[in-house]
């Protein structure tokens, strides 16, 4: 991997990992469903803005379903849950429970195909699930009485990604920036119906309404590009292993900007559940630094 392929990534997990404490910051004003609306419609209009720059049109006919589908499990519902959990749930938790989704990605696709799981994977899930444990269990923040449901909604998310996850293995192959910007307007569509019912709780003010410019434009639409960059040029496996920088940016901005403590059951608790990431998913340290084959053809 280039110094400069490097540098993108860690930008990436950067940027993702605010995303936790933009929400956990804005989500007591403007509540989960207009926070997530106005996260949506943002990347979407950038996204749009991209794609008449690269002269790539959305084409919607016979792709709404496929679109509909990304945008409500990929995009639409674990957003809103993040955003109900951000309501008790620190930053940092939610960043290092983000890391399960590929365990439960490992999980859906055993049940889904019927095939048994390997003991290196089987042996991941009991660490993600130890490692969850460790850090829920002691946190105190994770004992409140309410957050029992926030620590539900914030594994349903993570549920949501793994079914995503195997759904785009058999869906139509439309390319990165189409399933993005498509999923990101079925998104839009799918938060909607929710406004009327879920109103703000206050008045937002200049510094809530950067934040969520900021997690709509930087955390979603400017993201979803800097990670199709990311495939382009070290390919897709290497990429994918953001996934296991995101926690780190989310506990360190928690900690700097909003004061979050970080006791040795986080550092434990996320360098378990990692691991059980790393062990479900394959993870080969080696693969960050092997040369992308040139394309053929």
């Amino acid at each position: 991997m280039s110094t400069a392929s490097l540098i993108q990534l860690l930008s990436l997990a950067a940027i993702w990992g605010a995303s936790f404490l933009f929400m956990r910051a804005t989500v007591p004003v403007f509540g989960p469903a207009w926070l997530i609306e106005a996260r949506v419609l943002l990347g979407a209009l950038l996204l749009w803005g991209v794609a008449r720059w690269l002269r790539q049109p959305l084409v919607w006919k016979g792709q709404g379903r496929h679109y509909a589908v990304l945008g409500l499990f990929n995009t639409a519902l674990p957003f809103l849950l993040f955003a109900y959990a951000a309501r008790t749930l620190p930053a940092s938790i939610l960043s290092i429970l983000n890391a399960t989704g590929p365990i439960w990605g490992a999980l859906i696709a055993a049940l889904w195909q019927r095939t048994p799981l390997s003991p290196r994977a089987a042996l991941g899930m009991l660490l993600g699930v130890a490692g969850v444990a460790l850090l829920l269990g002691v946190d105190p923040a994770a004992l409140q009485p309410s957050a029992g449901w926030a620590i539900a909604a914030t594994l349903a998310a993570t549920g949501c990604y793994g079914l995503a996850s195997n759904y785009a293995r058999v869906a139509p192959t439309q390319g990165p920036l189409a399933n993005a910007h498509g999923s990101m307007w079925a998104a839009v569509l799918w938060v909607l119906p929710l406004l009327p019912w879920l109103p703000a709780p206050a008045t937002p003010g200049p510094t809530a309404l950067a934040m969520v410019a900021a997690l709509g434009l930087l955390c979603t639409g400017l993201a979803y590009l800097l990670y199709f960059r990311l495939v382009a040029d070290i390919g897709a496996a290497p990429a994918l292993t953001v996934g296991f920088l995101i926690p780190l940016f989310g506990v360190l901005w928690g900690w700097l900007f909003l004061g979050e403590p970080v006791g040795w059951h986080t550092l434990g608790g996320g360098l378990v559940v990692l691991l059980g990431t790393a062990l479900v998913t394959g993870f080969d340290p080696r693969t960050l630094w092997a040369r992308k084959e040139p394309a053929h053809g």
